[in-house]
């Protein structure tokens, strides 16, 4: 069975407070803000049919040539969903929505919820039904759960590796699978990291594009006129204000020009060394923006990196360099054992 070692809130748990308590487990409530509020809802039905036809060549009572020649597809069984190098799990609310979208004639259960460290061999949900039917939802179903438990598994190496007498915090960026990202942020919070913008619509992030051409003369000026512009046009639908610099003279103009105007600095490839001068920087004027280092950062570098005096660290490769976890499914015999252990 699952081994519950730790929930998502124990796992947060482990790095410093914001000024608000983390919520001990907020998962369903992410899960409905990522994957189900607004179009995002439509959009995730459209990507579970998208995958069944893929399988199945757009034939969903017919298309699974094999399932239909078996001796007796109407027999009923029942099939363990078997984590076979344990981890964090991440993506279990999508079992029921992938049973139905496949004709409802398979029944999806689980004991544990997502944020769940399962152990090796862990049992983390089943399958119910005909074996005809169990056998065509397989792969849909493990192809979804592989995916988001590998994001939440490469997630939790970076969390776990922050510096704990630090206050750095691990943040998902836009480099996400098309069509996947909110499952794909929402994966990075079962791995316990946390959720930047969604998109290029609920917050302002003035890149170095944005600026390209603006001199440190008008920098805090122009940073500071755009802040305002967005803050009148979206009013409290935009998350939050934010610019990136990548040298040290651009972050002193900002902060000296546009610090009451904006929310957090981006601080572009930075090495440790620079990022700790950031760091001294705005506590010397007195900005009371957080900064967040991004650019490269790596497994190896994080740990440096959340010492530095950095509020947020985001990472692309929690999604963009996550691996699959290892999930199987495995059909129980009248002794109510898995295939693969019988005598």
């Amino acid at each position: 069975m699952v081994v519950a070692a730790a929930t998502i809130g124990a796992m947060n748990d482990r790095q410093p407070q914001t000024d608000e308590p983390h919520p001990e487990n907020p998962l369903p409530t992410e899960f409905q803000a990522l994957c189900q509020e607004g179009g995002a809802g439509e959009r995730l039905k459209t990507l579970i049919e998208m995958a069944r036809d893929e399988d199945l060549g757009g034939d969903p009572e017919g298309g699974d040539a094999t399932s239909a020649a078996l001796p007796d597809p109407d027999r009923r069984v029942t099939a363990d969903v078997v984590h076979r190098t344990g981890g964090p799990l991440a993506g279990l609310p999508l079992g029921p929505k992938i049973c139905e979208a496949f004709g409802g004639r398979v029944e999806f259960s689980t004991d544990t919820h997502d944020g769940v460290i399962a152990g090796r061999n862990a049992v983390i949900a089943r399958l119910e039904g005909p074996i005809a039917g169990v056998l065509t939802v397989e792969r849909t179903l493990l192809n979804f759960l592989g995916r988001l438990c590998g994001v939440a598994e490469r997630t939790r190496a970076f969390v776990e590796r922050v510096d704990l007498g630090g206050r750095a915090f691990i943040f998902d960026t836009r480099k996400t699978t098309p069509g996947w990202r909110g499952l794909e942020k929402y994966a990075v919070r079962c791995g316990g990291g946390r959720s930047h913008r969604l998109g290029l619509h609920d917050a302002l992030l003035i890149k170095d594009n944005h600026i390209a051409g603006v001199g440190l003369e008008e920098l805090g000026e122009v940073v500071r006129t755009m802040a305002e512009k967005a803050r009148e046009a979206r009013g409290d639908s935009l998350k939050f204000v934010m610019v990136e610099v990548d040298t040290l003279g651009q972050l002193q103009a900002v902060l000296k020009g546009a610090s009451k105007a904006i929310d957090l600095v981006l601080l572009d490839n930075m090495p440790p060394p620079m990022l700790k001068e950031a760091v001294e920087l705005r506590d010397k004027l007195g900005a009371g923006v957080e900064l967040e280092a991004s650019g490269g950062v790596t497994l190896e570098s994080v740990n440096e990196i959340s010492k530095t005096g950095v509020e947020r660290i985001s990472v692309g490769s929690l999604t963009h360099g996550a691996f699959w976890s290892d999930l199987g499914l495995d059909i129980r015999d009248g002794n109510d054992r898995p295939w693969d252990e019988r005598d």
